[in-house]
């Protein structure tokens, strides 16, 4: 009798374990189901929240309801043509929600099977990234930055004292007027030479700090 009775306990407590993992999951992953076709057929609340739609705006479409300008037709066509074969894909996408902000996340897609196989449906799991995408956005301007401003600094900056070395040797193949002149155009040149190494030497420590970074 005790073995009969112990069973339904179990039940519940696997039914209770399920619920608190399903409630997790909504709480932190964002969810939704599509048929082969790519229409939704599901999604969690979480996926509502950060979409900015509701379910019942959801449910009947497709994912472009929420797609971006970001990727190239190249990156979906790659991403169905994975999983439509039976794969799981993974990949960032940067989404587009209904008030018009967009959101990056790191998503798995998985296709469902029948008995033969075949996939039936699709689930689509994704943790929002929009904060890390953030930073590295930042990251990368700041380094596009540091790259224009070096250019800047050998366009302009590393010209002049060549500039100056071109401009002394031409008259000093044409002979300076006394020793002392002789002595100041070497030393301009000397000068030049020095700034136009030390801006060599720097852009090749910006050049090396780029290849390690």
């Amino acid at each position: 009798m005790s073995g009969i009775s112990s069973a339904p306990d179990s039940q519940e407590e696997l039914l209770s374990i399920l619920s608190a993992y399903r409630q997790a999951v909504d709480q932190s992953v964002i969810s939704s189901i599509t048929d082969v076709k790519g229409r939704i057929t599901f999604v969690n609340e979480r996926f509502c929240d950060v979409s900015k739609y509701t379910a019942g705006e959801l449910i009947g479409q497709d994912h472009n309801i929420i797609r971006s300008d970001f990727h190239s037709k190249d990156f979906f066509r790659e991403m169905w043509r994975v999983i439509a074969n039976g794969g799981v894909w993974h990949g960032e996408i940067k989404n587009k929600a209904k008030d018009g902000g967009h959101y990056w996340v790191d998503s798995v897609i998985v296709p469902i099977k029948n008995k033969q196989g075949k996939p039936i449906q699709y689930l689509s799991l994704r943790t929002l990234i929009s904060e890390r995408k953030a930073k590295e956005e930042k990251a990368h301007e700041e380094h596009v930055a540091a790259i224009e401003s070096m250019l800047f600094k050998v366009s302009h900056e590393v010209r002049q004292p060549v500039a100056q070395i071109l401009g002394l040797s031409e008259l000093l193949e044409k002979n300076a007027a006394s020793e002392q002149e002789f002595r100041m155009m070497l030393s301009s040149i000397r000068r030049a030479a020095l700034a136009l190494d030390s801006y060599t030497r720097e852009l090749a420590l910006f050049m090396n700090k780029i290849k390690n970074s």
